[in-house]
């Protein structure tokens, strides 16, 4: 009875992007929740998923954190308000949190990954960023190998 417009017309929520890649070659410390200053119809190209993290680093200047190298596609249908793509972005932090986070990249080793951008429930955008330490080749391989044993003894049970 209603239900043959309600298939075609399913409402998509926000997409989350994520960079899959940021576990395999990290190792993850400590996560953090972020919100990011974006201008215009980057909210929109996010909305759609239209983004990539897989180049993207943080950095903390001058007491900020700016999120570098991000790339947001341009929204389609906009007109002439059109923003950079790989542009730096502020990441919004208490001041608290940016400290310690600074304090903690001058160890060695570690760096800031941003690895998760998605809407929260009250629909603003927030990324999630970590603090990592970089895998060496033979940390891979022993993931691997721990993941096939796991997969192995699962089946076979």
């Amino acid at each position: 009875m209603g239900s043959k417009g309600a298939s075609k017309e399913e409402k998509r929520g926000p997409a989350t992007i994520q960079n899959r890649k940021a576990h395999h070659d990290y190792e993850f410390v400590d996560t953090y929740e972020a919100g990011i200053a974006l201008v215009g119809t980057e909210v929109k190209s996010l909305f759609l998923g239209r983004a990539s993290l897989t180049d993207g680093y943080c950095e903390v200047t001058g007491g900020e954190i700016w999120l570098r190298q991000m790339d947001i596609e341009p929204y389609e249908k906009s007109s002439f308000f059109r923003h950079e793509r790989r542009r730096d972005r502020k990441l919004l932090m208490h001041k608290k949190e940016i400290d310690l986070i600074r304090r903690r990249t001058q160890e060695k080793g570690l760096t800031i990954i941003p690895f998760k951008v998605y809407f929260n429930e009250k629909g603003r955008v927030k990324i999630a960023i970590a603090l990592a330490r970089g895998k060496r080749q033979y940390d891979k391989r022993e993931a691997i190998k721990q993941r096939e044993t796991r997969r192995e003894l699962e089946r076979g049970e």
